[in-house]
């Protein structure tokens, strides 16, 4: 494993054309990301991971700061999993001088969690949009707990460049709760507590499915569960995010607080 800490030098140093699969996190590295390195892994001859807490795609100072940060443990889980590059670049490496400049979104797609943090779409994007401008990269895995980011990098990558997005599904704890680099900060009540109301979320869906346009059960349900400050739960069409559903189409997606921390899921 090769680890570099300027994008000069990891171009210097990697033959871009060896078909490289390129997996972005923000570190706090868990098993939803093992899942992206072995699926990049599998259909690219070489992986290359990156490890950046981007300061552009949050909309909340505090926020930014306590981003769980464990970079010797994110390391050694990437040398077990015998990753073959790892870049941690600063932010003037990412950004060079100038401001960071952040992409708008059509209005039509401040939904969901963008329609609740706003910027950090935009800042997400102007990040990806760095890398691809700085890094020979052709494919992008992404999972699919963060579906919303999914559908924007894709639709912006498809106008942007040739680069390919390929989407990884959720994978959970045996209780059935995402893994995500917050969990760090939650207790162990309050993981169980996560756990039983995704469990409830998922059978909610599958009698919605029966029903799609019963918005009773969904605000019946908001009301029953007020201890997780449920910010959305909605039903979007898989494909684009936009509210013509139908049953072979639709998802569910929710965003909840617990304990101060913000959580996102969807089935």
């Amino acid at each position: 494993m090769i680890i570099f800490k300027s994008i000069n030098k990891l171009n210097k140093e990697v033959n871009f054309k060896a078909d490289i699969g390129f997996v972005p996190t923000m570190g706090a590295l868990h098993q939803g990301h093992v899942s992206l390195i072995k699926k990049s892994q599998k259909k690219s001859k070489k992986t290359l991971v990156s490890i950046f807490v981007n300061p552009a795609q949050f909309n909340n100072k505090k926020d930014y700061k306590k981003y769980p940060k464990n970079i010797q443990k994110d390391l050694k889980l990437l040398k077990n999993h015998k990753v073959d590059y790892v870049l941690i670049p600063n932010i003037k490496d990412v950004y060079g001088n100038k401001s960071k400049k952040k992409f708008k979104i059509s209005k039509s797609n401040k939904i969901l969690c963008a329609k609740y943090r706003p910027g950090h779409f935009e800042g997400v994007l102007s990040v990806i949009n760095q890398f691809i401008k700085k890094i020979k990269i052709n494919k992008i895995f992404l999972g699919e707990k963060d579906y919303q980011q999914y559908i924007l990098i894709r639709e912006f990558l498809k106008k942007k460049s040739n680069v390919k997005t390929i989407l990884c599904k959720t994978i959970r704890m045996k209780n059935g709760l995402a893994y995500s680099s917050r969990n760090i900060l939650l207790n162990k009540r309050s993981v169980k507590k996560s756990a039983l109301l995704i469990s409830k979320v998922k059978k909610l869906f599958i009698r919605l499915r029966k029903d799609l346009k019963n918005k009773l059960m969904i605000n019946n349900f908001i009301n029953k569960n007020k201890e997780f400050s449920i910010e959305y739960l909605e039903l979007r069409n898989k494909n684009n995010l936009s509210k013509k559903i139908n049953k072979k189409n639709v998802k569910i997606f929710i965003a909840y607080y617990i304990q101060g921390i913000r959580l996102i899921d969807n089935f």
